[in-house]
Formats: structure tokens, C-alpha cells, sequence
């Protein structure tokens, strides 16, 4: 016995001597003081020995496993210290300046004063049902938006999300009434790419529900968020439009400030471009969200953030914004 537990550690410090990565090691160290090591079986076979045997065996086994997994340690203790990279921090490293996307910088300014006036920033998923992208938002079945050339169906039966208004009835139906939200993230068209046409842009949707709201609450917070965002007046103009999920629907259009409002690519040679859909919500969304439309009003919004990125540093091709090109993009910086 004596000689055997010789020749366990012996081939063991031979082994060791043979090997140098971490990983190495612990494959031997597996092997030679394992659960399923030889040692270790002689441990085991201490119960079916008689008691003399024990006495005589126990200790020598049970000293001889102790130094062969401290042989291991110590090698082990070794190769992790040789795999460790030091560090110089006296050294001075040549870094490039970093910069946010246009569009994360617009979406923070724009969250920041929703935030200042008691919005709450929510998220939603891109990938999303036609339930909350289109029917409780009123949208039915028949409704032009759902055809094919607009929508990204996929093979699920999911959708990419064509706006983010889906954030109304998931925050409707996670927080109640009254509730004051912002949603801002990216959405999905399948669009004929032009100057101003994108199938991949940013949106942030905005959502007032509580008792006695009006259109009146809904202008100042756009004509707060917009002079906010551009550090000037600008020049608005409210239109009459069409939302299946609002009632009264407007639209809000400022002048273009690439062109100066005399026309171009742009704006479609117009002077002013479209920057918000907005109405008082309809009482069938907020029914679907689960609010009493006889006790609660509120109004939403959505502003396009591309578009506004665009106008705030003069950008007059959206496809630029999504190029990818570090050599354009790296201009951009937080004011």
C-alpha cells in the first residue's frame, strides 16, 4: 500500500510538470484527485477493511490525497498568476472621442423635458400582435394600414410594429387612469426609400389620461417640447387629420428649417413638414385599455424623432441616419 500511494503522488508531480494553462491543470487535477481518481477509490474501500487495516491505512491515505491536491493547488495558484495581464495605468493611450446617434440625442432631449413636466418613459416590444398595433387601437381589419405594402408581417403571425401608439393599451392596462406617459423606440414600414422615407425610423408616442383634459393641455406640451428641442419659436400650424385612434385628429407641422420654409427635398417643396399626429384619444381605445371614457379624457401624440433629428442638425436625407457611417455620424454631439 505504502508503495502505491509512493507512485499516486509521484506520477502526479510528473504530470504536473507537464502541463502549464489553468485548464491543463484541472484535468489533472481530475484525474489524479477526482471523485473518480484511484485515491480516491482507495478511500472509499477504508469501510471493508478490517479495523487494524483502517488503522493502519487511514491516516497514510488520507495525508497522501491532503499533499497531492496541495501540489495541485500550488500549480494551479501558478498557472493563474502567469495568465493574469498587468495593467500600466501611467501610460498615456490615444482615444477618439465618442458621439451618440442624432436621433438617441433628440430622443433624450425630448424625453427629458417630457420628463420635467411628469411624463413616465415606458418601452414596448417591436415585435408585436395586430391586436395592440391595430385593433385596440381602433384600426379594424378593413382599414388601408394593415395591407401588406405598409405592414412587416412575419411568419408567426406577429408584426413589426408600425408605431409605437401600441405603448397606449400596454400602459392602459399595466398602470390605469390617470397616467401620463412617453414611449419613444424604433418602428417598422415597408416604404419606397426616398430623402424623406425610411422602412426603419423613430417615433416617441405620448399619452395624457385624467379627468377634465383638452386640446388646450395638448398644444402647450407640443409648443413646449418643440421650442425645448430647437432653442428658438418655431413656426406651427395645426391642421385637421385622420387617426382611427384619436377623436378629434390633428396634425402638426412646423416650418422646415433646412430650407427656411421656402421648399425643398425635404419638406417636399412645401416649407413645412409634418412633426406630430395628435388628438384627443378615441373612447374605443380607451375602452380597450380598460378606462371609463365617460369618467377619464386624455390626448396622444406621436412625433417622428428621425424627422426631428433631421431638422435640429439639418439633415436633408433620412437615409443617412441609418447608413451606419461613423465618418457623418461622429459630428453629432450632445449641446
Amino acid at each position: 500500500m505504502e508503495e502505491k500511494l509512493i507512485n499516486l503522488k509521484s506520477n502526479l508531480e510528473s504530470a504536473l510538470k507537464n502541463v502549464s494553462k489553468e485548464a491543463d491543470v484541472l484535468n489533472v487535477k481530475s484525474e489524479y484527485v477526482g471523485k473518480k481518481s484511484e485515491i480516491q477509490e482507495l478511500l472509499s474501500g477504508l469501510k471493508d477493511m478490517s479495523i487494524d487495516e483502517k488503522k493502519k491505512y487511514g491516516s497514510l491515505i488520507n495525508s497522501t490525497k491532503k499533499e497531492m491536491e496541495e501540489l495541485v493547488n500550488q500549480k494551479l495558484e501558478d498557472a493563474q498568476n502567469k495568465s493574469n495581464v498587468s495593467f500600466d495605468d501611467s501610460v498615456e493611450y490615444a482615444l477618439n472621442k465618442g458621439s451618440l446617434h442624432p436621433v438617441t440625442i433628440v430622443a433624450r432631449e425630448v424625453t427629458d423635458i417630457l420628463k420635467r413636466m411628469g411624463f413616465t418613459v415606458v418601452s414596448g416590444p417591436e415585435m408585436e400582435s395586430e391586436y395592440y398595433n391595430f385593433e385596440a387601437l381602433n384600426v379594424p381589419k378593413d382599414h388601408p394600414a394593415r395591407d401588406m405594402q405598409d405592414t412587416y408581417y412575419l411568419n408567426n403571425g406577429m408584426l413589426l410594429r408600425t408605431q409605437t401608439s401600441d405603448n397606449q393599451i400596454h400602459a392602459m392596462e399595466n398602470y390605469g387612469a390617470p397616467l401620463r406617459i412617453c414611449a419613444p423606440g424604433r418602428t417598422f414600414r415597408n416604404e419606397d426609400l426616398d430623402a424623406n422615407h425610411e422602412n426603419t425610423f423613430f417615433q416617441i408616442e405620448g399619452m395624457v389620461i385624467d379627468k377634465g383634459v383638452s386640446i388646450e393641455n395638448l398644444l402647450y406640451v407640443m409648443q413646449q417640447v418643440l421650442s425645448e428641442v430647437f432653442k428658438r419659436e418655431v413656426k406651427v400650424r395645426l391642421r385637421p387629420g385622420f387617426f382611427p385612434f384619436t377623436e378629434p385628429s390633428y396634425e402638426m407641422d412646423m416650418s422646415c428649417l433646412i430650407c427656411g420654409g421656402k421648399g425643398c427635398p425635404t419638406c417636399k417643396n412645401s416649407g413645412y413638414i409634418e412633426m406630430v399626429g395628435s388628438g384627443m384619444i378615441h373612447p374605443n381605445v380607451l375602452k380597450a385599455g380598460g378606462i371609463d371614457s365617460e369618467e377619464y379624457t386624455g390626448f396622444a401624440f406621436g412625433i417622428g424623432l428621425t424627422r426631428l433629428a433631421m431638422m435640429k442638425y439639418k439633415i436633408n436625407d433620412i437615409r443617412v441616419l441609418n447608413s451606419g457611417d461613423i465618418r457623418y455620424l461622429e459630428q453629432f454631439e450632445i449641446d
